[in-house]
């Protein structure tokens, strides 16, 4: 059984996020909230309420235990883009371009999550 959580429109840039997210990518999750929340990227701020969120979803929708659970899945997707103008000198503009992230975190059974990545090797 998968467990999904998402957050949409995060105010960082996905490059950044994933930097994140490659750390947190096959721990448990109470595992990862631990080191998430010593981290000192913004991005780790912000991967961790999507960890919490997704280990509350198993708890309470799915009735599961988080201590057999595995982050399988983590990854972040570009959304959308806000640009705007800086004026600069001599009648100039410098275009400013604001990226926006969506992160998703699926959470799946260890026994699950160690036969999908047999069957890949």
């Amino acid at each position: 059984m998968d467990v999904r959580a998402t957050a949409q429109h995060l105010p960082i840039s996905p490059q950044k996020l994933r930097l994140v997210c490659d750390q947190v990518r096959g721990m448990a999750p109470e595992r990862a909230a631990s080191v998430l929340s010593y981290m000192p990227h913004k991005g780790a701020e912000l991967l961790l309420k999507v960890v919490r969120s997704a280990m509350a979803n198993a708890e309470n929708n799915f009735e599961l235990d988080t201590a057999n659970l595995v982050i399988s899945q983590v990854y972040a997707d570009e959304g959308p883009r806000r640009s705007w103008r800086r004026y600069g000198a001599r009648g100039r503009f410098k275009p400013v371009t604001k990226r926006t992230s969506h992160v998703t975190v699926v959470l799946s059974d260890r026994a699950a999550a160690a036969a999908a990545s047999e069957a890949e090797e």
